[in-house]
């Protein structure tokens, strides 16, 4: 009996989790704000031609976001969050997100939510950058508080058993799993993050390690905040050549490399590497997965006026 009990407590929760991400929809401001995607469209562009590395800004935050109990604008609350230890220093793009908000809101008073604005964002900065575009499913909505706990993000130095992990606690596959870490195409990382692999690890090109070297020096504390892209063929392209780099033992993290490594997700790096089209579609269907982790909908949360801090 209790265990027919846990069965139709488990098909509860999994229908529950349905039908949130059914309230999502494509259309969601098509009545109520027509203009909303367009505008957002046009504030993330003009941002990422003025600076091309706002374009992986804009995607980092939506990831920091999503894997932080769910896709809800918490990261855009100020505190918390944006001050723990993976986040603080390393976090940009908020002042465009602001921007944008206020924008909307010119037009459409407290209708379009800080979490579809950053949902969106992120699409478009790699539409921006040459990358694949995708339909946003809509009608998120704000957090009212933020946590400082961002133990669910992978961390640089993650193995692939780890990343695996991190991903599977968020229904992302494998394959979501390296298709997303292909947004490294793209954005810079601090020398804090990849020193070890630098000076420590044998799967790594000879030439390609000497070139870092020189801005990120041994001893740890030595030029920490230096950066270097994580793709230092085509740094403001989205591309495949990610994948290409990892083939070449060229991948800046750790947790890069190891995909490429005599690991399970070898033939899939391969297939990205030889087919762009391949990892453009699996990026676009991973994308729209990770948007639908945990969000607000119906009478959840609060539309929020200002993306940094909560209606008053």
């Amino acid at each position: 009996m209790a265990s027919a009990s846990c069965i139709s407590l488990l098909l509860l929760v999994a229908l529950a989790a349905t039908a949130v991400s059914a309230q999502l929809s494509p259309t969601f401001y098509d009545t109520s704000c027509p203009r909303a995607l367009d505008t957002i469209k046009s504030g993330v562009t003009a941002a990422v031609s003025s600076n091309r590395r706002m374009g992986a800004s804009l995607l980092r935050l939506h990831f920091h976001d999503c894997f932080v109990n769910g896709c809800d604008a918490s990261v855009l609350l100020s505190g918390n969050e944006q001050d723990a230890p993976a986040n603080k220093g390393s976090l940009l793009g908020f002042s465009v997100i602001d921007n944008i908000k206020t924008q909307v809101e010119a037009i459409c008073k407290q209708t379009v939510s800080c979490a579809d604005i950053l949902t969106v964002a992120a699409r478009d900065s790699v539409v921006a950058l040459g990358g694949p575009s995708w339909t946003v499913p809509l009608g998120r909505r704000d957090s009212t508080s933020a946590t400082g706990d961002t133990g669910d993000l992978p961390a640089p130095d993650s193995s692939v058993a780890q990343l695996q992990a991190a991903f599977s606690k968020k229904n992302l596959n494998t394959v979501d799993m390296v298709a997303l870490s292909g947004a490294h195409t793209i954005g810079q990382a601090q020398c804090l993050n990849f020193r070890d692999r630098l000076y420590n690890e044998t799967n790594i090109d000879t030439a390609f390690a000497t070139s870092l070297k020189a801005n990120c020096p041994r001893p740890a504390g030595s030029g920490d905040g230096s950066l270097a892209p994580l793709d230092t063929t085509t740094p403001n392209a989205f591309d495949n050549a990610y994948y290409t780099n990892l083939l070449s033992q060229k991948g800046l993290l750790h947790s890069d490399q190891v995909l490429f490594n005599n690991a399970a997700t070898d033939n899939t790096v391969r297939n990205f590497a030889s087919s762009a089209a391949a990892f453009s579609s699996a990026f676009a269907t991973a994308m729209v997965k990770m948007g639908n982790i945990q969000p607000l909908t119906g009478t959840q949360g609060q539309i929020r006026l200002s993306c940094s801090k909560v209606n008053s």
